[in-house]
Parts: C-alpha cells; sequence; structure tokens
C-alpha cells in the first residue's frame, strides 16, 4: 500500500516524533510511505507562510503521477492542504488533529476538514466526544491508541541517580505550567521528595518554575531540565518511583505512555488523554483536576506503598508493549488505512 503522510514543521517534538515512528512502523510492515512537510510559518516574522498554495499544489502534482492508496494528515494545516490536494484524484484523506483546538477561527477549519475526510483519528475516548462536539460526523471519528518507541523507553537500562528517598518525575513540554506548579506546591508536604521537572522549553519557563519552587521553599528539591537533556529521558523516567501530570485541563500528549513504558507508575488527574492512558489502580492513580489536596494525599499514599508501586511498574510496561508499541500501532493504522483503500471512491460521501 502507498501511504502519504503530511505534516507541517511547526509540530511540537512528540507529534513529529509520533509521524516519524508511524512511517516506520508502516515502512517495516512493507508499506511505501512518503512523509511531506509544510513550512507552515515564516521563520523571522512567525506569521502564517504563503506556501500553503504552492504546497497544495506540489502535493496535487505529485499524487496525479504516483498516486497514494491513503493520506493521512496531521494538524490542521496539514489536513487543510490535503484536502485540498486530494479532492480532484478522490484519494482518501485521513486527519489526525492531535487535539482539538479551543480557537474559534481554527476550529471552524477544523470543522470542515473533518467533513470532508474520510477518517478522522482521535487518540483517546475525550478527543472523540471533542471533535464530534465541535461539529464532525461521529461515524467518521475513530480511536487509534499513540504509539511509543519500546526500544528506547523500556524499563531496562541506565537510571539516572536520586539525591533523596523519593523521586517524582514531570514532563513540561510545552506549555510548561500545565500541572507543574501544583506538583511544586505539594512537595512541601511530602518528606524526603524530589522533583524533577523535564524538558521545559525556554530559559524563562526554567525561571520561573524556580522562582515559584522558591516561593514554597522547596528549590533545594526541585530540578528543573531542559528540553537538550531529553537524550537522557529514559534513564530519568527509570530512576521515578511515580511519573506524575497533573494538568487541570485537557492533556494530549505521549509523555505518560512513555513514564509507562520505562516502568514508572503514573500519578495523573483524570483529564484529555491521561483517562485513557492510566487505568487507574492498575498502572497508576487518577485523582480529580483542580483538587491540589487529593494531588498530595495520592502521592503521599503512593509512595509510601512499594508493593503497589512495582505492580503498577509490571503492569505499565505490559499495557504499553499490548497496547502502545509501535508495532501494534502499526498495525492498527495499516486496517484503518486497507478498509479506506478497499472503499469505493464516492462511499466517503454524504
Amino acid at each position: 500500500m502507498k501511504i502519504a503522510m503530511v505534516s507541517t514543521r511547526e509540530l511540537p517534538a512528540w507529534e513529529h516524533e509520533h509521524v516519524a515512528g508511524l512511517s516506520a512502523a508502516l515502512t517495516a510492515l512493507r508499506h511505501d510511505v512518503t512523509v511531506h512537510v509544510l513550512d507552515a510559518t515564516d521563520a523571522e516574522s512567525g506569521t502564517e507562510s504563503p506556501a500553503l498554495g504552492e504546497f497544495v499544489e506540489s502535493l496535487r502534482e505529485e499524487w496525479s503521477w504516483a498516486q497514494p492508496d491513503v493520506v493521512h494528515a496531521h494538524s490542521w494545516r496539514a489536513g487543510l492542504a490535503s484536502v485540498l490536494a486530494a479532492q480532484r484524484l478522490a484519494l482518501p484523506v485521513v486527519q489526525t488533529f492531535h487535539g482539538v483546538s479551543p480557537d474559534s477561527g481554527q476550529a471552524t477549519v477544523e470543522r470542515l476538514i473533518g467533513k470532508e475526510a474520510a477518517l478522522v483519528v482521535a487518540s483517546c475516548e475525550q478527543e472523540l466526544l471533542d471533535l464530534a462536539a465541535a461539529g464532525i460526523p461521529r461515524p467518521r471519528i475513530v480511536v487509534a491508541p499513540r504509539g511509543v518507541d519500546t526500544g528506547v523507553f523500556r524499563p531496562d537500562g541506565e537510571i539516572t541517580p536520586g539525591t533523596l528517598a523519593h523521586r517524582v518525575v514531570a514532563i513540561a513540554d510545552p506549555p510548561p505550567h500545565r500541572g507543574v506548579a501544583d506538583l511544586v506546591a505539594a512537595l512541601p508536604l511530602l518528606e524526603d521528595v524530589e522533583l524533577v521537572v523535564a524538558d521545559v522549553p525556554d530559559p524563562r519557563a526554567a525561571n520561573e518554575l524556580k522562582a515559584w519552587a522558591r516561593r514554597f521553599g522547596v528549590h533545594n528539591r526541585t530540578r528543573v531540565l531542559r528540553p537538550d537533556a531529553g537524550r537522557h529521558l529514559p534513564a530519568l523516567l527509570r530512576s521515578a518511583d511515580v511519573a506524575a501530570f497533573a494538568p487541570r485541563q485537557t492533556w494530549w500528549d505521549d509523555a505518560p505512555l512513555k513514564a509507562m513504558a520505562c516502568g514508572a507508575p503514573v500519578v495523573a488527574t483524570e483529564v484529555g488523554g491521561l483517562s485513557d492512558a492510566v487505568v487507574d489502580g492498575v498502572t497508576g492513580v487518577l485523582v480529580a483536576s483542580d483538587d491540589l489536596k487529593q494531588l498530595v494525599k495520592t502521592l503521599r499514599k503512593v509512595l509510601k506503598d512499594e508493593v503497589f508501586l512495582e505492580s503498577c511498574a509490571i503492569a505499565a510496561v505490559d499495557r504499553i508493549a499490548a497496547r502502545h508499541s509501535w508495532g501494534v500501532v502499526g498495525r492498527c493504522f495499516e486496517r484503518l488505512y486497507s478498509g479506506l483503500a478497499q472503499r469505493p471512491a464516492d462511499a466517503s460521501a454524504g
């Protein structure tokens, strides 16, 4: 099967990893995968590039003589380009938004793309509900799991040494304050626990987090790491007694899955994809969002229960292997694509 992946350069790192991982998994299954990347913004001004039209024309020209069986777009800009390029050629377009935009203008474009696409892929049940609420036809939405490179993120390997009895690890891929502030605020109530925050995107965000830690008197127990330490992320996650994700709003990225793949039990707020990623009481614990007292109580209880931590670690690794390894995810998308490729050209209309 010939598959065209379409993405944009401004995607966050984890979305680029998703496109690359999915492409590699499908290639391993002997499919012919081509990745097309749109430069959506001007590097100097940060404004939208006029290259969208040129990109659409280049896709249309290439697909007219080397027609793919399926087009899979990642992000709304890639989706817009894909739908425009594929229309005349009657190619089925699969769309992944990687979350629903709160911006009304972008949401309108996403709704139009969703109505034109043959299939819209959500990463969790909450995203499915959000997409349907945004006006995308429910029969066109399917849930498919995200993937994790289990060759890199695995329970065995180097471990970053800790300084205290217990370590809580958080990942703050942008935006930087998704729940990390609450974890810092919880730290004074957790004895002999250090907090390590990885992938803080820029010096300003790092300084803000450090200032927040000083405010609570826990700066000596809080470490803030920049993304350039990302190559050490598996070792850091393996060192965690708990990986904590406490956003008050929806969270879409794959950080909790990476933690689970490394054998780290997860304590997370019950929002967005976290509700699907964590099996409450099995691979970790889910807590209510915007409830600092419950977060503190849960972390304190879990960190003291070594048997529970060990059982969660084993279950987390098993769940990732069974549901989120790229081999499993690749076969899932293979089935989705095959169904579309075999469908008559006008079957998705209406």
